[in-house]
């Protein structure tokens, strides 16, 4: 769990939150962001760790379409330009792009409690199934690796921290099961971290 306060400019807060492996259960994901008062983002789902979703967080969706269903406001797409949302995100994830503060108290916080009361219910509900931990936790490895490379906060922290900072901070504690893209790879894919660029520790060349 991290929380970035900059004051009515910034204010980010980011959960995940693992079951043990034995239980087999999705991640529960939370990003709350806002900016300037003016802008905001959400995204709360229970996020599937196995490779198709229907193997896995479908099953739990009908615990949360109930909840889903009361918010309209809630209901948006998520862009493709940081994620594939047809991985690691389920059909019940909440989303939400909006300018309206009200939201926040109307919606949001009301449909965020139930997401995290729902997911505290299934952990409680569940027994669990200890044969199975190896491959839940190499599955959750997998969605740590696939998160640090993804995710958009990694460039509010190099902005803000420098980039191997970011990088560090992201793989060593976001998602500290991830695995680092090796020495000469290319970095992947991420508009806010400049990936796709040459490999990892090739030459730059230098402005004139």
């Amino acid at each position: 769990m991290t929380y970035y306060d900059a004051g009515d400019n910034t204010q980010v807060y980011n959960a995940v939150w693992y079951p043990n492996p034995e239980y087999n259960l999705p991640v529960l994901g939370i990003d709350l962001l806002a900016f300037n008062r003016k802008k905001y983002l959400a995204i709360v789902d229970f996020q599937p760790i196995h490779d198709e979703e229907e193997d896995h967080a479908a099953t739990y969706e009908h615990l949360l379409k109930p909840i889903k269903e009361q918010y309209d406001s809630l209901k948006g797409r998520m862009s493709s330009k940081f994620y594939d949302e047809t991985q690691h995100f389920s059909e019940q994830m909440l989303f939400a792009r909006f300018d309206d503060e009200e939201i926040v108290s109307r919606d949001l916080f009301p449909a965020f409690q139930g997401y995290v009361q729902t997911h505290l219910d299934l952990i409680r509900n569940t027994e669990p199934e200890p044969d199975q931990y190896e491959m839940v936790l190499a599955k959750t490895k997998a969605y740590d690796t696939y998160s640090a490379d993804r995710d958009p906060a990694t460039g509010l922290f190099a902005a803000m921290y420098g980039k191997e900072w970011a990088e560090d901070f992201v793989h060593d504690f976001l998602f500290s099961m991830s695995e680092r893209p090796a020495e000469g790879a290319a970095p992947p894919a991420n508009p806010f971290m400049g990936g796709g660029g040459p490999p990892r520790g090739a030459p730059q060349q230098q402005r004139p």
